[in-house]
């Protein structure tokens, strides 16, 4: 790796961001000739005759080769212009695209692309001018078939690179959304010693962990604040100690990271030796890969110590720890498991980046211009006698006042809150007095302080630090306010219960009752609630509209139930006969047509049956076929199977 090289290109790159998820699908090369010759033939002519002049027969064949041409020319020219250029791209994806999809295939894929789009405009512009000179339409509809096929055939051979450029496109969408520029810290270190359950800790990422090896097998990115500023954590996956050369794509990943991207390195390190490494391998990984930490802020924290932490390494250990600390390498311990000291190695390595980042702009041009503006005052001490700060002894020896808060606590339902004890007036008896609306002729509302403003804002201010104390989490609740909620829930609950009686009484497809009949309902069914059972076949008689006389006014209930009752007496097994005959399926009642209750002869239900049926077209025309509905409209286009077949293949265009 040229990591110099990188460097200098990555320092002097702009801020850009890179959106890989926005990049177009690559049709393969048969879907690309059926869009191809599919949109041709929809936006082109269909129609030319021999009678027609030849100027026009050519101008009609032209005009599908060169539409043909510009339709593969622009679909090709969208793949080359979406796809990242290794040679425009920030070194690092430019070298993670090199890791991960080989830096020689991507390129030749895309140049030949670019080549096929040469030949496709050529051919076109030859057939073109062969066209000028047919002096029939069956040379011209020739030409044009000889066209359209070379152009096919050219598409044809692209096969291989459509499908390898489609699963490039399908893998970095699936990458992780790195910004070179930003605030960055790059976890590191062998496999299993820790590093995503870090990550899981400080950020809001959800990285997966096992207790195996190589878990993590791609870059992750989680998000954190530190000092109100937003920085990406990444988690690498686990480097084994053997040569650059016989590293795998896994580990490439994160060589790539800690190369090119100018962040802070926490190597992650287990003295407890359970990620199944030893200590001396943890140490000899970091000697080799320390040239990549090359002007980074590094820090070392040293995981799992609920288990075996710094204090239980041996000497020789200890003491290389302790040259590292000498050469500026900051060493903590810290436990994921436990929440150890996780936030503090998290802090300690933004604040190394951050006073990195500023020694760097401090160096250069830009701050200068702007502290040649800047005049800072320093004020100089007069003469050698100090002055401390004066308190006085009363403000020393006075405690502090109890708060409202504490005050209620300890008096409970005996506290009273007077709002009015607070206010400042110029004689204190008139905190008590009623306020007046109007005084001195003026109405006191239309008073306005000019200050109103400012205490209502530093009002809030002291609201929201009294929310972020705590000082309302805890919810004191009484016997009275608890029976209180317990009835409204009970209130609740019996309204629900009374909703779902009402859907299920009312009855769908029939008429509504009368009033005087949905009370009559009402009071039986209260009498059967009561156990008066009697009444069922009454009720019955009311809802299915057989009672005659229950709008009668001046009727009173007893007199319509006897009535009812006698008759429905004097009915019978007719009766019941008849009623189980025209009930429904269910049970219920089956309602009669209005048709056949209001017309008495066949040939006026006839007529009032056609009568609906033509008022119903008008709303008919406007259901119209949606997606929704599977009909093919049209399973021969003439374009496609009118005219002579020859021999040879018949697939659709």
């Amino acid at each position: 790796f040229q990591v110099g090289v990188f460097h200098a290109r990555a320092l002097g790159m702009a801020a850009k961001t890179y959106n890989f998820k926005s990049i177009t699908v690559v049709p393969t090369a048969k879907e690309f000739i059926d869009i191809v010759l599919s949109k041709t033939q929809r936006k082109t002519p269909t129609v030319v005759h021999a009678g027609y002049d030849i100027t026009r027969i050519r101008n009609f064949y032209t005009r599908k080769v060169k539409f043909t041409q510009q339709t593969y020319h622009d679909r090709l020219t969208m793949i080359l212009t979406e796809f990242p250029k290794l040679d425009e791209v920030h070194p690092f994806y430019a070298d993670l695209m090199n890791v991960l999809y080989d830096r020689d295939h991507y390129k030749l894929a895309l140049s030949q692309l670019s080549t096929a789009r040469h030949l496709v405009d050529s051919i076109a512009k030859d057939y073109v001018r062969l066209l000028k000179y047919g002096d029939s339409l069956y040379r011209c509809k020739q030409l044009k078939r000889a066209a359209l096929g070379r152009l096919c055939t050219v598409m044809k051979r692209q096969q291989s690179s459509l499908a390898y450029l489609e699963q490039v496109r399908q893998h970095l969408a699936r990458l992780p959304s790195i910004d070179p520029n930003t605030r960055t810290i790059i976890l590191c270190g062998f496999p299993n010693v820790g590093k995503s359950s870090f990550v899981n800790k400080v950020t809001r990422a959800d990285v997966e962990v096992q207790p195996y090896a190589f878990t993590t097998k791609s870059l992750f990115v989680g998000h954190t604040d530190y000092k109100y500023l937003r920085w990406q954590v990444i988690d690498t996956p686990g480097i084994l100690d053997h040569p650059l050369e016989e590293r795998n794509t896994i580990e490439m990943q994160s060589i790539t990271a800690m190369a090119h991207l100018r962040a802070a390195i926490l190597y992650v390190m287990d003295p407890s030796e359970q990620c199944g490494y030893s200590f001396a391998a943890q140490l000899s990984l970091f000697e080799s890969i320390r040239p990549l930490f090359a002007n980074k802020p590094l820090v070392i924290a040293l995981n799992k110590m609920d288990v075996a932490g710094r204090e239980s390494l041996s000497a020789e250990y200890q003491a290389k720890l302790n040259k590292f600390e000498t050469e500026g390498v900051t060493i903590m311990n810290m436990s994921t498991l436990t929440e150890i000291n996780v936030d503090d190695v998290r802090n300690t390595a933004c604040e190394k980046l951050l006073s990195q980042r500023i020694d760097v702009k401090m160096k250069g041009k830009k701050v200068q211009d702007v502290l040649h503006r800047l005049h800072v005052a320093v004020p100089q001490p007069r003469d050698s006698k100090a002055r401390p700060a004066f308190v006085p002894d009363s403000d020393v020896a006075q405690k502090p006042a109890k708060s409202l808060r504490e005050v209620e606590v300890e008096q409970g339902d005996d506290f009273y809150l007077d709002l009015q004890a607070h206010w400042k007036l110029k004689n204190p008896e008139w905190k008590s007095d009623i306020i007046p609306e109007i005084m001195d002729g003026k109405n006191i509302a239309d008073f306005v302080d000019p200050d109103i403003m400012a205490r209502l804002e530093a009002l809030e201010a002291e609201e929201e630090a009294r929310e972020a104390a705590g000082e309302y989490d805890e919810e004191i609740e009484d016997d009275g306010t608890r029976a209180l909620r317990q009835k409204a829930a009970e209130v609740r609950a019996k309204k629900k219960i009374r909703a779902a009686e009402n859907r299920l009484k009312k009855s769908k497809g029939s008429m509504p009752l009368p009033r005087k009949a949905m009370a009559q309902i009402a009071a039986r069914a209260e009498a059967r609630e009561a156990g008066d059972d009697d009444d069922e076949d009454d009720y019955e008689d009311v809802e299915s509209g057989e009672d005659d006389e229950m709008d009668v006014d001046g009727e009173d209930r007893g007199r319509v139930r006897t009535r009812s009752r006698s008759r429905s007496a004097s009915a019978g097994p007719d009766r019941k006969r008849a009623r189980s005959t025209s009930a429904g399926p269910d049970g219920r009642s089956q309602s009669r047509s209005r048709i056949d209750l209001s017309l008495s002869t066949d040939v006026a239900k006839a007529k009032a049956k056609r009568m609906s049926h033509v008022a119903q077209r008008p709303a008919n025309q406007f259901g119209r076929a949606g997606e929704a509905d599977r009909h093919i409209h049209m399973t021969k286009p003439r374009h496609l199977f009118a005219g002579k077949r020859k021999s040879g293949t018949h697939d659709r265009r």
